[in-house]
């Protein structure tokens, strides 16, 4: 039988994308707290939210270092929540100015 060995990540990897997680948490707070964002606000939280998914799901829980499939497994409901998501928000916005004629 032979081992199926995979190099997993250092401490090191883990710290840097903890600290990467906090730096994409506090770019989230200063989105929302900033005036002049107000108009991109969703897109911008929904982008920066998928990418924080993304790394914790890649090391975290090791899908980096697993098979396709997990990834698949992962990733596919992420994109169909987010197509969802934007489906909805596009539907909601054509409510509202529909019914405020704007």
């Amino acid at each position: 039988m032979s081992e199926q060995t995979s190099a997993h990540a250092t401490t090191g990897t883990y710290l840097r994308i903890a600290a990467i997680l906090v730096m994409i948490t506090l770019i989230e707070v200063g989105v929302f707290y900033v005036p002049a964002f107000q108009s991109v606000l969703v897109p911008v939280l929904l982008v920066l939210s998928a990418v924080k998914f993304t790394l914790v799901v890649m090391f975290y829980m090791h899908l980096k270092f697993d098979n396709r499939f997990f990834t698949f497994l992962f990733g596919g409901p992420l994109l169909l929540g987010f197509v969802v998501v934007v489906s909805l928000l596009l539907i909601f916005y054509g409510t509202v100015r529909l019914r405020t004629g704007m």
